[in-house]
């Protein structure tokens, strides 16, 4: 039998949180996975993360991450292997009611990454953004649907005499001017932006970023940025959520997050944004992000508030560290400027010395993972494990992993020579 539905149709209202917020969307433990089986990959891993009436929240990672995977979970093109996606309150993954399911089209729309394979190439201009209108009946006559397309085409900064033409006449950038004129033009609640702006010249981005805003103003909309873009999206949002490799592993209002970027892998985001002056991003360090830094082997992480609204992912130790650190009130440095008029060795030498925030933040100079640690573990097994119990003490992980993995070879290895020994002294009696 079929599950009841929760409910046939939207509220007018979402719940609000415990500062009085109207909590939008909300993803509680959604899990994503393609493939079945031994093939099966999980995209996403038990995110979950609200978004508020009004704001922009913007969703940030590395090619592959799984931030446009999350965007078209919430359209559901891709459907949730666990947990759920509610929209003001309602369930609206899995299975729903054919109103509320008509409910959430209406009030849920997205700018896709690529126009071109979002566009149907059979069709007009005018037809695609006006398919919605036609689908919802939201137009009193001829007269009103063709005001209401060639002024948000006038305002996407494409021309009326566009709304003939066939999508293949266009350039990328105005393929995707397009796409957002098709899902505004629908005056949605909620607008999922799969990096709107990448096909976009440079002068024409912030003419983009402005006109978002500006619809965010008129018409109350709430905005689901997705980009990897760090400068463009500290402009645009409210809050911002990290993603790495399926793992949500920070989320913080966007000056919070810029100002105490606590994980790793945010302050290697940050690192990478480019600086408009050449001799000082020539001069720029560059801060590369190591997982195995983190030893998740034991204690398991989970993404915890910190204070100040900022949720990080991380183990117990970690987020004590994290805490302790956002205490501290000092604002992080993840930018290192070396001096431009310094000799290579006097830049090696300031790199080697640049100090760290927290052990786990970036990995101890000499936590190299040596082989040779590996090696004398082996023959030495006892002395390894003592030995990478030291390093892990003072967080040299790789040295840790190193010597762990060397002493139980060489234990396995003793094992099996004692017990082929036993087997022909064994013989050797009979």
């Amino acid at each position: 039998m079929a599950k009841e539905y929760k409910a046939s149709c939207l509220p007018e209202h979402g719940p609000l949180d415990e500062n009085g917020r109207e909590i939008l969307l909300s993803l509680k433990n959604v899990d994503i996975t393609f493939g079945k089986g031994d093939n099966a990959v999980k995209a996403v891993k038990n995110a979950s993360f609200d978004i508020y009436k009004g704001e922009t929240f913007s969703l940030v990672g590395e090619s592959g991450s799984g931030k446009t995977t999350i965007g078209r979970a919430v359209i559901r093109v891709n459907p949730c292997a666990a947990g759920e996606i509610q929209y003001k309150g309602v369930r609206i993954s899995g299975k729903t009611s054919k109103k509320l399911d008509r409910e959430v089209i209406r009030n849920i729309q997205m700018v896709f990454q690529d126009p071109a394979a979002s566009l149907n190439e059979r069709a007009t201009v005018d037809y695609i953004v006006s398919e919605g209108l036609y689908n919802f009946h939201l137009f009193e006559n001829e007269n009103d649907r063709v005001q209401k397309v060639e002024k948000m085409i006038n305002e996407v900064g494409l021309l009326p005499e566009h709304l003939t033409r066939y999508p293949h006449e266009f350039s990328g950038g105005q393929r995707q001017r397009i796409g957002l004129a098709r899902a505004m033009v629908m005056e949605p609640e909620l607008v999922i932006a799969d990096e709107p702006i990448s096909a976009l010249d440079v002068s024409i981005r912030a003419q983009v970023l402005n006109l978002l805003k500006k619809f965010q103003k008129e018409q109350d909309v709430t905005y689901l940025f997705i980009a990897h873009d760090l400068s463009i999206v500290r402009f645009i949002s409210d809050r911002i959520g990290v993603i790495y490799k399926g793992d949500i592993v920070e989320i913080a209002e966007a000056e919070e997050l810029f100002d105490f970027p606590m994980h790793p892998y945010t302050r290697s985001l940050i690192s990478a944004i480019p600086i408009p002056d050449p001799l000082l991003e020539k001069n720029k360090v560059l801060f590369t992000y190591d997982p195995s830094v983190h030893d998740y082997s034991e204690d398991k992480p989970e993404l915890v508030d910190i204070g100040n609204n900022h949720y990080v992912f991380g183990n117990k130790k970690e987020i004590e560290e994290y805490k302790a650190l956002r205490q501290n009130g000092e604002k992080l440095k993840s930018i290192t400027i070396l001096d431009p008029n310094a000799s290579q060795e006097e830049k090696k030498i300031a790199e080697a010395s640049i100090p760290t925030d927290a052990g786990i933040i970036e990995a101890p100079l000499h936590d190299t993972g040596s082989k040779w640690y590996a090696f004398l573990s082996f023959l030495l097994p006892l002395l390894g494990l003592i030995g990478g119990l030291v390093f892990r003490k003072f967080n040299y992980i790789r040295n840790y992993k190193a010597c762990k993995k060397g002493a139980i070879a060489g234990l396995i290895t003793i094992g099996v020579v004692l017990a082929l020994f036993g087997l022909l002294l064994l013989l050797a009696v009979i």
